[in-house]
């Protein structure tokens, strides 16, 4: 049987006391349809613990990776202002003649990204970057400028099964650009309408969306995942909005609320109905309906197609850096005979890496710093999340 409705806590004390009554392991966990190995888990805490081991634990991690105590990040950025020709391996060892064995050393990448979070590191000239931090949110004056995409919250349609509609607007114009019902949140669903809409309406300048997925990876680097770093090939840049925050893609959580309105309640008896309700509602909201924000005029008079055209994913070049090399099938990179985990989200994509430093490489994707691989550590140190949520105008 399942865990009844009540506090975990007291599932555990009824577990114990079960078992404590005489009750062999396989036939209580049986009963209570968990596994022996969580089992003698909760066992073995209420052994070590009495009741107190039965009580939720908290899952803050030990430790934040790349965070350092203020006091050894200023300690770094002081070491670097009195040896400005210094580089990280330098002052990583001038660390730890100081420290004298008090504290743990970070590695020399974390040293790298201190240093360069502070603008002390000194880059050769190389294209023109995408601003990581502080950078507010596009305005969208002018069709394709900027895209909106969501997913409106699913709903249950006559043959009990659920219905995720997937919208896409122009942000200047409000045109509905996309309304797809599709059966689920998963890219391989909805790759195909963006690839139907680049196709037909052309490329949008940027897209802004929420950190859910497709558009967002919890597991993926710096939250990219496979559709967003697609877009990025073609050239489109990603917005995010902040967690909790709707009200920065104002305009299309607007649209979702009259899309709810006049196609969900009621729904319809399949998805090939509840599509053609879709349609007929995307083609009266574009054509007939005025928008006093557009002076009364339809979205339709309001947008015109992109000039640029999509015509697939263009070669990718480092002239600026030592070399290129490919990301493998599970994530990761080869360099000197070493393998650094970087992301499965960036599998078969060609990254730019530079030597900043003995043994410290400069890690790129297009014209976005991924961070630095320590060869020594055989790991990726990130720094500022270039794709992170930024600050927003008015919607």
């Amino acid at each position: 049987m399942p865990w009844k409705e009540c506090s975990v806590e007291q599932e555990r004390m009824r577990f114990v006391a079960r078992l404590l009554e005489g009750e062999t392991m396989s036939d209580v966990c049986r009963s209570f349809g968990i596994s022996r190995k969580t089992g003698y888990k909760i066992y073995n805490r209420y052994k070590e613990m009495g009741l107190d081991g039965l009580t939720d634990r908290s899952r803050r991690p030990v430790r934040y990776a790349n965070q350092l105590p203020d006091q050894i990040e200023r300690l770094i950025v002081e070491c670097k202002r009195e040896k400005p020709h210094w580089g990280a391996r330098k002052i990583r060892e001038l660390l730890v003649r100081r420290l004298a064995g008090d504290v743990r050393i970070p590695a020399k990448s974390t040293v790298h990204a201190v240093l360069d979070r502070h603008g002390l590191v000194k880059r050769a000239k190389q294209r023109r970057r995408q601003k990581a931090k502080g950078t507010p949110l596009s305005t969208g004056q002018a069709p394709n400028d900027l895209w909106c995409v969501d997913f409106k919250g699913e709903f249950k349609l006559g043959d009990r099964r659920y219905c995720y509609p997937l919208t896409v607007t122009d942000h200047a114009s409000r045109m509905i650009l996309a309304c797809e019902a599709l059966e689920n949140v998963k890219e391989a669903g909805a790759i195909p309408v963006f690839q139907n809409l680049f196709q037909e309406r052309g490329l949008p300048d940027a897209i802004r969306s929420d950190n859910g997925v497709p558009f967002a990876s919890p597991n993926g680097l710096y939250g990219l995942s496979r559709l967003s770093v697609w877009w990025l090939r073609l050239g489109i840049a990603i917005e995010r909005i902040k967690p909790g925050h709707p009200q920065q893609n104002g305009r299309h959580e607007r649209m979702h609320l009259t899309l709810k309105k006049e196609t969900a309640k009621p729904a319809k008896a399949n998805i090939l109905q509840q599509q053609a309700r879709f349609d007929d509602f995307v083609s009266e909201f574009n054509d007939e309906r005025p928008h006093e924000a557009l002076k009364m005029k339809t979205p339709a008079e309001a947008y015109r197609p992109s000039s640029k055209q999509y015509r697939g994913l263009p070669d990718l070049d480092y002239p600026f850096h030592d070399r290129d090399i490919m990301v493998t099938s599970c994530g990761r990179l080869c360099l000197h005979r070493k393998k650094i985990s970087i992301s499965k989200v960036l599998a078969g994509q060609k990254l730019g890496i530079k030597e900043v430093d003995d043994g410290i490489w400069l890690t790129s994707f297009m014209d976005y710093d991924l961070g630095y691989i320590d060869l020594e550590q055989k790991t990726l140190q990130t720094i500022d999340n270039p794709f992170g949520a930024r600050l927003s105008p008015m919607s």
